[in-house]
């Protein structure tokens, strides 16, 4: 049943909670997607037929939350997140992060590290507002930046994005991969070689960038960025599931 959380910036943050044992489990979804997605309901079913505490909520901006999607960035979502772990788990979690939710749970290691039991990353998309969205920018995009703070960008999965001037600026101050990363506990990172959102350079850059004592890249072929058919389903609870026997 969803429930509501009120944070210290006044929003209102919809959530889903499973009472269960620890450490817990987080997930973190993707850009513009929202706690009802495939993967957060699976790691859901799982969490309450291996009786684990679990938890999945939406970003500000996202889903049932508080607030306008475009009014976001990268650190309002991972301050949402902070404030989640905080107020609505117990003890160290497993953090889960989908795509934009892998970046925001790398922020969250960093943030908040006596908080983290394990990491699993599902097609990780650090820094993807700089390396991806403004990077891959036409001269015309960014003209229209400029001028109207915004531009449209086509997606996939529904209605064109709006990418903001804020997201950009707002997001480089949150990039991960200019600057020392340590994952001190158990990290594995899974990817698909058919994934047209986020390229397997990602990944490998990832890899080759963080420091830390169990670190392990998982990549699948012909999988896509919705990582999201049965064989990747069984294959995120079974990262879960070995990260949470190495925590001990």
């Amino acid at each position: 049943m969803t429930d509501f959380l009120t944070t210290a910036t006044g929003r209102r943050i919809a959530y889903d909670r499973t009472e269960g044992a620890g450490p817990g489990v987080v997930f973190l979804g993707g850009f513009k997607s929202d706690k009802e997605g495939t993967k957060a309901l699976h790691l859901e079913a799982w969490a309450k037929a291996t009786g684990r505490a679990f938890l999945r909520f939406d970003y500000s901006g996202h889903g049932q939350s508080s607030e306008a999607f475009t009014d976001g960035c990268i650190g309002d979502w991972a301050d949402d997140a902070a404030a989640a772990i905080e107020a609505l788990t117990e003890g160290p979690q497993v953090l889960v992060g989908s795509s934009m939710g892998g970046w925001i749970s790398l922020l969250t290691a960093k943030r908040m590290p006596g908080r983290l039991a394990g990491l699993v990353t599902i097609a990780a998309a650090p820094d993807f507002t700089e390396d991806s969205m403004w990077a891959g920018f036409s001269d015309a995009q960014k003209a229209e930046m400029a001028s109207t703070g915004r531009v449209a960008l086509p997606s996939e999965y529904g209605e064109d994005y709006i990418i903001t001037r804020k997201l950009i600026e707002e997001g480089r101050r949150h990039l991960v991969l200019r600057s020392p990363l340590r994952i001190g506990v158990p990290f594995r990172m899974l990817h698909g070689t058919a994934d047209a959102d986020v390229a397997l350079s990602v990944a490998l850059r990832l890899l080759a960038h963080v420091e830390g004592p169990d670190i392990r890249l998982d990549l699948v072929k012909d999988a896509d960025h919705r990582f999201s058919d049965e064989r990747c389903l069984a294959l995120i609870t079974g990262r879960v599931e070995e990260v949470l026997a190495a925590a001990g």
